[in-house]
């Protein structure tokens, strides 16, 4: 059974954080199975929950394997509607960066300036990848 962005939400805020390789998987995260040219990790669901994962987000019913696999329409879409769906809890400002180059740079700045008065969070590094930052 395909589930909504709302039911996959509550599975997320049982877990301690989001994952898409298993290689760097956390204990009690949430794994979301994402494609590629040359990949389709809906086959290393199970490889993701045996290595910690508490649920494995899959879009692909032939790797369904219990009450710890979620199936969704689309994973990496899904991904991008659980985030959209968290920042719209979130009563805060939140403001970001584009363009073609400095946006790492510019965004250490403004984080370590408007921290001097604020409580601020900012990524760590960068997280730019052939998707995107979901």
């Amino acid at each position: 059974m395909i589930i909504s962005t709302e039911e996959l939400y509550q599975h997320y805020l049982t877990c301690d954080g989001v994952s898409t390789d298993t290689r760097k998987i956390e204990p009690n995260a949430l794994f979301f199975a994402l494609k590629g040219p040359n990949f389709n990790a809906n086959a290393l669901a199970t490889e993701a929950l045996e290595r910690g994962a508490a649920y494995a987000v899959i879009d692909d019913p032939a790797y369904e394997s219990g009450k710890r696999t979620l199936r969704v329409e689309d994973a990496l879409t899904a991904l991008q509607s659980l985030a959209r769906h968290h920042r719209n809890q979130l009563k805060i400002p939140v403001f970001g960066l584009t363009g073609s180059n400095g946006k790492t740079t510019t965004k250490e700045l403004l984080n370590a300036v408007l921290s001097q008065k604020f409580i601020t969070h900012a990524t760590l590094g960068n997280l730019n990848n052939h998707i995107g930052v979901p």
